[in-house]
C-alpha cells in the first residue's frame, strides 16, 4: 500500500462528508429562508458564512489535488451521493 494513496483516499472521503454535510445545510438554510423565519441579518450572515465554507472546501481539494467529482460517490442504481450545482 502506497502511503500517499491511502492519504488521498482518506482525505478524499472526510472531503465528501464534509461536502454531504455542507450541501445538506444549504438546503435547510434554502428552506428557512423561504420559509421566512429569519431576519434580514441572519440571511446575509448564512450566506456568508455558507460562501466561506465552499470556499473553503475548494481549497482543501486543490491542496489535495482532488476535484468535486472525486468526491461524488457513486451510489450504484441510486446514483450519485452528491448533487451537482
Amino acid at each position: 500500500m502506497d502511503p500517499e494513496s491511502v492519504e488521498r483516499g482518506l482525505v478524499g472521503l472526510v472531503l465528501t462528508v464534509v461536502e454531504l454535510l455542507r450541501q445538506l445545510m444549504e438546503r435547510q438554510a434554502l428552506r428557512r429562508v423561504d420559509a421566512g423565519g429569519l431576519s434580514d441579518e441572519q440571511v446575509e450572515q448564512l450566506g456568508l458564512t455558507l460562501m466561506a465554507l465552499e470556499e473553503r472546501m475548494a481549497e482543501l481539494r486543490e491542496h489535495f489535488g482532488l476535484s468535486q467529482e472525486d468526491l461524488n460517490i457513486d451510489l450504484g442504481p441510486l446514483g450519485p451521493l452528491l448533487r451537482r450545482d
